[in-house]
């Protein structure tokens, strides 16, 4: 009887889940929209929120993105302990950087070479840093080495876009565009976190968000909304309006839906992946990371976005990567780098204390006056 006991409360367990995210997603196509008062590729799907910013960065290096890809790999590795994959990893990576110099600093602009040179210089250090604490089969000293030299090649990467990849679509090139990445602290009354706004990926999104940070819409704002396991949804302002108008016009502000498909030259604008047919596309900025930032906007509007984002409580066994029904429908625009865990803290009611452009702010055009 034992063995059935236990197969009945693993059945129930899954039954609770599939129950529970059935709710959240009937509750997602309805709320998250404006209310007054609330409202990846198959294999390991990337749910790190860092790697899938490197990832999405327009940049064609294959050889950076081979350390990228088996530096990476060294977290999946460290899950079933297995060491062996991780000094394969390491091996490989500290083999390219040995190697491959020439090839990767084929990719670096004249102006930024010495900088790029120095970072090399840098990750050969961090490297042997990794490759200690790996022989001590240490994996604490591991993730912390290996989360460094990863950053070291961000910025590595970061140094080869040599101009923003696109030309935004005339109806919208008008407005605040961010053409390039800026990172914003969000200070709310239970703790403050660091989102990295990604332009490179979703320009109208990010420079309409970069642009009411710069304008203190937020500051004081508070959440409207707040769901274990789902979402936390802000930027509705005081009074009747549910978006930013704009003091000089008059005029409310909307944002398109825009969605950067990979593989995709520019962002699709004003349809959902699932409107146009294609399912099973993969956005470059997913809904697979705990703390992906993206805009609120009415179920029926897709161009109906204005102010209101929300945090994204990524949880696996309720909203798996890549099974989720978000990716395509709303647009994600950043993730949170710094402080996830505030996000678990806040409640509805809670207010942004206040949200700061601390760095890129020159990556935000403005239109003309």
């Amino acid at each position: 009887m034992l063995p059935w006991r236990e197969n009945r409360a693993s059945l129930w367990a899954r039954l609770l889940k599939t129950t529970l995210l059935a709710l959240l997603l009937f509750n997602l196509f309805t709320g998250l929209s404006y209310a007054r008062e609330s409202i990846l590729p198959a294999g390991n799907a990337i749910t790190d929120a860092k790697a899938l910013l490197r990832y999405a960065l327009p940049i064609d290096n294959q050889k950076v993105r081979e350390i990228q890809t088996s530096l990476e790999d060294i977290s999946f590795q460290l899950r079933g302990k297995r060491w062996t994959g991780v000094t394969s990893d390491i091996s490989r990576a500290s083999l390219l950087l040995k190697t491959q110099v020439e090839e990767i600093l084929t990719d670096i602009p004249e102006a930024r070479q010495t900088q790029a040179q120095d970072l090399l210089t840098q990750m050969q250090g961090q490297i042997a840093s990794l490759q200690s604490a790996a022989e001590a089969q240490d994996k604490a000293q591991t993730l912390g080495a290996r989360d460094r030299l990863l950053d070291s090649v961000g910025q590595l990467e970061e140094l080869m876009v040599k101009e923003f990849p696109f030309e935004v679509p005339e109806p919208y090139s008008n407005r605040p565009l961010l053409k390039g990445r800026a990172t914003v602290e969000v200070t709310t009354s239970a703790g403050a976190v660091t989102v990295i706004v990604d332009g490179y990926s979703a320009p109208v999104t990010a420079g309409n968000f970069v642009d009411l940070v710069q304008r203190g819409f937020y500051d004081g704002l508070p959440f409207i909304r707040s769901e274990d396991f789902y979402v936390l949804q802000t930027g509705d302002p005081p009074g009747p309006d549910e978006g930013f108008i704009d003091p000089k016009t008059g005029v409310y502000r909307n944002v398109p839906l825009e969605v950067l498909v990979r593989g995709d030259e520019k962002p699709i604008y004003g349809s959902t992946l699932e409107d146009l047919g294609i399912y099973f596309a993969n956005p470059v900025l997913p809904f697979s990371a705990y703390g992906a930032v993206a805009m609120a906007r009415p179920e029926a509007e897709p161009d109906g976005g204005s102010s209101q984002f929300f945090f994204f409580l990524f949880e696996p066994e309720l909203t798996p990567a890549g099974l989720n029904l978000l990716d395509g429908r709303y647009a994600v625009f950043g993730y949170v780098v710094e402080g996830a865990e505030i996000l678990g803290k806040i409640k509805k009611g809670d207010k942004i204390i206040s949200a700061r452009v601390v760095q890129g702010a020159e990556n935000l055009v403005t239109p003309a006056a």
